[in-house]
């Protein structure tokens, strides 16, 4: 994969946490650059997920979105959004 594309995933998924969690980036095992951002999207994902209530998961649904709008209906991380998006639209019909 294009080294400036990881780059940006990274940048990308980076502020995110910081700005969910407040907490210190995780560490993740050695491995291949892709597969630890894309392993990293994931927990950033998932950590969006379980904060997502009926009266933000509108926020949360864009906020995922933004990590994968432009990638394949293939990558892993889009799948997983996709996933989360249907239940956050559920749980957002029940904020309404």
């Amino acid at each position: 994969m294009d080294p400036v594309k990881l780059r940006n995933r990274l940048l990308v998924a980076t502020g995110m946490w910081r700005e969910v969690s407040g907490s210190p980036l995780p560490r993740l095992p050695p491995g291949q650059p892709e597969q630890q951002i894309e392993a990293f999207e994931l927990l950033l994902v998932e950590r969006l997920w379980e904060s997502a209530t009926p009266e933000n998961a509108r926020e949360i649904a864009d906020r995922t979105w933004d990590l994968v709008h432009d990638r394949s209906d293939e990558d892993p991380v889009r799948k997983r959004v996709v996933e989360c998006h249907e239940a956050l639209a559920r749980m957002s019909r029940l904020g309404d």
